[in-house]
């Protein structure tokens, strides 16, 4: 690795091509931790994105009126509002609702932090959108299988989780693996309120070294790699969950 780092080092010096965060250890160092913050803040939001949309989907078909209003209410409001006014509305509306702790130095902090508003911003934005994809792999769902799942003794929400859900997430992945990579990208939302992801450190970087179009250069090629380990994921994940009669 040393070899590396003095590579980048002599280039910096021969071309004025700058990169500190291969051969400069601070730099080095908090890039990465800005690259696992990224990495962190998209695995929790997938995740919880995608429990929503299962969720959500399942709400929907609730024969409680208020119930499937609800989660319209929801739907519109997440859909149709920025991604960004969301993560402020979050982080500076409920936050300030919230009660505040005392750090370690005696001062009051808000009891979520910043990385825990953006997850849980990304996390329902996301979610919004994953819950009509899970309806609309749901109503592909023939009714006679929900009827064959009935006469069989199952439950309206064990037959949701054991027959048509299964079945309903194979019809749907590929609209899945659109949203949670949109989702991906849009994670750099996290630097308007001071996340320390990738983005943010890198501002921070060339804000030190003028080394924009480097930095910008290198930044766009992690997340090309960040998105496309995402999409390869999700296509082994929909060639293994192939069946005969149902998706792609």
């Amino acid at each position: 690795m040393e070899i590396i780092y003095n590579w980048f080092q002599q280039l910096n010096e021969a071309t004025g091509i700058n990169l500190p965060v291969f051969y400069n250890t601070f730099d080095r160092e908090r890039f990465f931790s800005g690259l696992l913050v990224t990495i962190e803040l998209s695995i929790v939001s997938l995740i919880a994105s995608v429990v929503i949309g299962v969720v959500g989907a399942w709400l929907q078909g609730s024969k409680l009126v208020w119930t499937r209003r609800i989660v319209q209410v929801y739907i519109q409001f997440f859909r149709n509002t920025p991604p960004l006014v969301q993560m402020y509305f979050f982080f500076f509306g409920l936050s300030a609702l919230l009660p505040t702790v005392e750090n370690e130095y005696g001062f009051q902090e808000p009891i979520l932090g910043a990385f825990a508003w953006a997850c849980i911003s990304l996390s329902f934005f996301a979610g919004a959108f994953n819950v009509e994809i899970f309806r609309s792999g749901i109503e592909a769902v023939p009714e006679t299988t929900r009827e064959a799942a009935e006469s069989l003794g199952y439950s309206r929400l064990g037959a949701y989780i054991h027959v048509i859900l299964p079945l309903a997430f194979r019809v749907c992945l590929p609209a899945l693996n659109n949203n949670l990579v949109n989702l991906v990208k849009t994670t750099t939302l996290a630097y308007a309120i001071a996340v320390p992801e990738l983005l943010y450190v890198s501002g921070q970087i060339w804000s030190d070294y003028a080394n924009v179009p480097e930095m910008m250069t290198l930044l766009l090629l992690i997340y090309v790699g960040l998105v496309g380990i995402v999409v390869m994921g999700m296509n082994r994940w929909e060639r293994a969950m192939r069946l005969p009669g149902y998706g792609t």
